[in-house]
C-alpha cells in the first residue's frame, strides 16, 4: 500500500480510503467488520463515513454506518492506528429527521460532531467535513450554475469559528469540504488566513473516467492552495466495472436504488464500452483501468473505494500497484475528448 500526507498536516493516510456508505443498508454489521478487518490487514489506515450514512439515506437506518465502525473500533482496539473521517449532513435535502434545522449553525455542528463521536465510540475525529454546501447549488447530474432565489447568508467565518472551538476542545483534528466548487474553496481559505482560523485540508468530490469536472477549476485551485482531493465514486456506482453494460444488475446498488442512475445515461454507457475495450486491449480489467486512472493523478490524496462483497473489496484493493502507461493515458484522454464528462 502507498501512503501520503494530507496537505498542511502530519496525518499519513493510505492512498486508498475505505468508503463505508453501504454499512447498514447493503452490508450487515458482520459484513462491515469483515471489510474493516481485511482493509486494515492490507494496509488501509483511512476510513471515511458520514452521519447520514448508510445510502440510500432513510430515518430507520440513520447512523448505522458510524455505529458499525464504532463497534469494530471498540472490538479491534485499533483506533489510534487509523485516520477516521466523517461529515455533517448539508441542508437542501428532505432529511429533517437528522436534525432541525438542518444547517451549519454552531448548535448544529456541535450536535452533529457529538453524535458522531458517540456512534463511533471515539474521543476525536481526525478529519471532519461539510458534506454539502449550505447554500443552494447544483446537485448530481447537473451542469453549469443556475441562479435561483436563495435565503442563504454568508457564514464561512461562523463555520470556521465553530470548527476552531471543536479543534481546541480536541473533538476534531482537521477539516475539509465535500461537493464544493472553486469559489467556496477560496472563500474558506481567505477567511482562515484573514482571521487565523482552521484551514481546510481536503475536498471530497466525485472523480472518475466518467466525471472529470474536478479538473475544470478545482485542480489548479487545490494545487496552488494545497488542498488534497479525496476522490469518491471512482467506479461510478459500479458502472466502471462493466457489470451493467448488458443491463442493470437487480441486486446491485443501482438496481436497488434507481435514483442513482446518473452513470447509466446513453453517453456514459458509450464511454464505458470504449474504456472497457481499451482495458481489454492492454490486458487489464475495466476496474483496474478506472481505479488506476484516479489513483495516479497527482492531485488525488486518496481514492475512496466501497464494496458490497468481499470479492469486490479484494479486487479494488489489488489495483493499488497498477500503473498505466503514457500510451494508455493518451487513449483515455482521447475518449474523454470524444465524450467529455458524461456523468456530472
Amino acid at each position: 500500500m502507498k501512503y501520503t500526507t494530507l496537505p498542511n498536516t502530519t496525518i499519513k493516510v493510505s492512498k486508498i480510503c475505505l468508503g463505508t456508505m453501504t454499512f447498514g443498508e447493503q452490508n450487515s454489521e458482520s459484513d462491515a467488520h469483515s471489510q474493516l478487518d481485511y482493509a486494515v490487514e492490507n494496509g488501509i489506515n483511512f476510513i471515511d463515513t458520514a452521519e447520514m450514512y448508510p445510502i440510500a439515506a432513510k430515518e430507520t437506518t440513520l447512523g448505522s454506518t458510524e455505529k458499525y465502525i464504532g463497534t469494530w473500533l471498540k472490538k479491534s482496539g485499533k483506533r489510534n492506528d487509523l485516520v477516521i473521517a466523517s461529515k455533517i449532513a448539508g441542508p437542501n435535502r428532505n432529511m429533517e429527521y437528522i436534525r432541525k434545522p438542518l444547517d451549519f449553525s454552531k448548535k448544529s455542528i456541535h450536535e452533529a460532531v457529538n453524535n458522531s463521536l458517540k456512534n463511533l465510540q471515539t474521543d476525536y475525529i481526525d478529519l471532519y467535513q461539510l458534506h454539502w454546501p449550505e447554500r443552494k447549488m447544483n446537485f448530481f447530474g447537473q451542469r453549469g450554475f443556475t441562479i435561483t432565489e436563495d435565503a442563504w447568508q454568508d457564514n464561512f467565518n461562523d463555520v470556521l469559528t465553530t470548527f476552531d472551538e471543536l479543534i481546541k476542545e480536541g473533538k476534531i483534528k482537521h477539516i475539509g469540504v465535500s461537493n464544493e466548487v472553486p469559489w467556496a474553496v477560496m472563500r474558506f481559505i481567505h477567511e482562515s488566513e484573514k482571521h487565523n482560523l482552521p484551514r481546510i485540508v481536503t475536498i471530497q468530490n466525485p472523480y472518475s473516467l466518467l466525471n472529470r469536472l474536478f479538473e475544470v477549476g478545482l485542480t489548479e485551485t487545490c494545487y496552488r492552495e494545497k488542498v488534497g482531493l479525496l476522490a469518491y465514486s471512482p467506479l461510478g456506482f459500479g458502472a466502471l466495472t462493466g457489470k451493467h453494460l448488458k443491463g442493470i444488475e437487480p441486486n446491485s446498488r443501482v438496481g436497488l436504488f434507481p435514483q442513482f442512475v446518473r452513470y447509466m445515461n446513453e453517453n456514459s454507457i458509450r464511454a464505458t464500452k470504449m474504456y472497457q475495450e481499451l482495458a481489454q486491449d492492454n490486458g487489464l480489467s475495466l476496474t483496474q483501468l478506472a481505479l488506476a486512472f484516479v489513483q495516479q493523478q497527482e492531485f488525488v490524496s486518496s481514492t475512496i473505494i466501497g464494496a458490497t462483497t468481499m470479492e469486490q473489496l479484494q479486487e479494488n484493493l489489488a489495483t493499488h500497484d497498477v500503473v498505466l502507461t503514457n500510451e494508455i493515458s493518451k487513449e483515455i484522454n482521447s475518449i474523454q475528448e470524444l465524450i467529455p464528462n458524461p456523468a456530472p
